[in-house]
């Protein structure tokens, strides 16, 4: 028994020793650096992250466009008939209720903090350049752009991996782990050193694309209570703002998949829908209703020539700080948000998944940038300054909402309202993303000590505080600089991810015209087929009958042929 392992027994853990402690210390190391070197850790994510800007920009842009295509083939082909999940199998989750869930865990956040700030950022600030600044047309290009960022190219980034895991996990049984994608390449070695590496990966790109998210919801919260009570913008008060936080979020965790998750994003979804209908409402409700529909079609029809645009002609370097940097964090934290869909989405077709996860978040997305975005050129049209002022001007780009909600009636009642949705955004992001790393170190879905998933939401706490309050840039070009390093090597796994799903779904469906399927029993991390056989655990084949004798080290089954399918 090595010293991991040791450590771990001692801890009353279960897990996988060297996936879970290579994770921490990679995450540990970061902070332990970050906070003793901070000048040195600075110039090198600056230095790593404008190479990758200057060089490889283009590299996202066409990953995600790629996947798109890809996703959208999958649902039209006879692939699209597929279940994710025994072919018997009834959805987990209610319509409504599967649409909050992933409405809250993808991108909650981003909507509360960009709604109002970049339209009104690219209005002054046209990302091409080519029409004149505060213009009518600066505005149509950009909500353009904006929805480009908002809609499927970002759902596209959580789209692939959830249904790249979806397909792993419950049509091939293999355990709910990033490696797991990999198999039709990697074998049996997803068990091994090779395979280990990867989850490390995974977990912590995650770790710090939610990081992310809760550094600009800390943002966020901070300004909102120095509009509210005048309490100070700095360091000190986003480092206790996120312990605060946390906090909250450690007893979700806590509460579980169905009391806490669940709860919290039916409470999102009723409280966001509750302030977009306000906006209407009380906004200009007959040009919010025809400019958000005019924004559709533009966008709809901008949309092919936006999705390989490189800015190539000026090469400015907004669509870096822009575009590459959405892209970048989206696609860290996809592992997360793809496991979690993947989750929620058990007993769905490819088309079923590729449709719902595509189409109705999009839609309200659609709708909630469109209301804020055409409310706000209302207000800075008859008030000029009024937005744009302290968004591009003071550069101060988390208060954009609340400067917004002052022009409504009961300004006061609603950014109350917007700091708590803020908080439950942030709150779900952390439990939902506790969940998925505890899961992809365990490697099965079965109850584990609720320790474990505490343990990832203090490490995402403590990713986010350092990011914002222990280095040297400023909080949001230091959220950039990082996440933009950290997201190559998920591009990378993107591409291998088309190619492993295509593999494995040509492989088990063959050509029969029905696209039945093989059965693949189910799969546990050898350390953990060890530990439930020193427990005396029964272990039983699919059938429900007992297995007496030795089981294999990956699988848990006694067949000596692993993974050999079984019709």
């Amino acid at each position: 028994m090595n010293t991991a392992t040791r450590l771990h027994d001692r801890l009353g853990l279960r897990t996988s020793p060297r996936i879970f402690f290579g994770a921490a210390a990679v995450v540990l190391t970061f902070v332990v650096a970050t906070i003793a070197f901070t000048d040195q850790v600075d110039a090198a994510f600056a230095a790593a992250s404008g190479w990758l800007l200057d060089n490889l920009g283009w590299f996202y842009i066409l990953g995600v466009t790629s996947f798109l295509v890809f996703l959208l083939f999958m649902a039209a082909s006879r692939y699209g008939r597929v279940k994710l999940g025994p072919e018997n199998a009834a959805p987990d989750h209610s319509g409504p209720t599967w649409f909050g869930m992933l409405f809250a865990a993808g991108i909650g956040t981003i909507l509360m903090f960009w709604a109002v700030a970049e339209p009104m950022n690219h209005f002054a600030n046209p990302p091409r350049q080519d029409v004149e600044p505060g213009s009518v047309a600066a505005f149509v290009e950009a909500m353009n752009f904006t929805l480009y960022h908002f809609g499927l190219h970002t759902w596209v980034i959580f789209a692939l991996p959830g249904l790249a895991f979806a397909y792993f996990m419950y049509k091939r049984n293999l355990p709910p782990r990033v490696s797991s994608i990999f198999h039709p390449i990697l074998g049996e070695r997803i068990h091994g050193p090779v395979g280990r590496a990867i989850d490390v990966v995974a977990i912590v790109g995650t770790m710090f694309g939610v990081a992310v998210s809760v550094g600009l919801g800390t943002m966020q919260i901070n300004s909102g209570l120095a509009t509210l009570v005048g309490l100070d913008e700095s360091r000190l008060v986003q480092i206790l703002i996120i312990v605060a936080v946390t906090s909250i979020a450690i007893v979700s965790v806590a509460l579980g998949l169905d009391k806490g998750i669940k709860r919290l994003s039916n409470l999102n979804i009723v409280v966001a829908v509750g302030l977009l209908f306000f906006v209407l409402v009380t906004g200009p409700t007959l040009l919010l209703l025809r400019g958000t529909l005019e924004s559709l079609g533009t966008y709809l029809g901008a949309l092919p020539e936006l999705s390989l645009w490189n800015d190539t002609i000026n090469d400015s370097g907004w669509q870096s700080g822009w575009t590459v940097f959405y892209w970048a964090w989206t696609i860290s934290w996809s592992p997360f948000v793809g496991i979690f869909v993947a989750r929620i989405s058990r007993g769905r077709t490819i088309r079923e998944f590729v449709g719902g996860v595509l189409a109705a978040p999009v839609l309200f997305s659609v709708a909630w940038f469109g209301i804020f975005g055409w409310a706000s050129f209302d207000i800075e049209r008859n008030a000029p300054g009024t937005l744009v002022g302290p968004v591009v001007e003071d550069g101060d780009v988390a208060t954009a909402m609340f400067v917004f909600l002052e022009q409504l009636p009961f300004a006061t009642v609603l950014s109350v309202v917007a700091i708590l949705l803020v908080v439950v955004f942030f709150t779900t992001s952390v439990d939902s993303a506790a969940l998925v790393m505890d899961t992809i170190a365990n490697g099965h879905e079965d109850p584990a000590p609720t320790r474990q998933r505490v343990f990832w939401a203090l490490a995402v706490g403590a990713v986010a505080a350092t990011l914002l309050g222990a280095t040297g840039a400023g909080g949001l070009t230091a959220l950039q600089q990082v996440i933009i390093v950290v997201g190559l090597p998920f591009f990378v796994m993107g591409y291998l991810m088309i190619y492993t799903l295509l593999a494995a779904l040509r492989e088990d469906a063959g050509e029969a015209p029905l696209l039945r399927t093989k059965r693949w029993r189910r799969v546990l991390p050898p350390e953990e087929v060890a530990r439930r056989a020193e427990e005396g655990a029964a272990l039983r084949r699919p059938d429900g009958t007992s297995l007496a004798a030795p089981v294999h080290p990956a699988t848990g089954e006694a067949d000596p042929l692993h993974q050999a399918p079984s019709r």
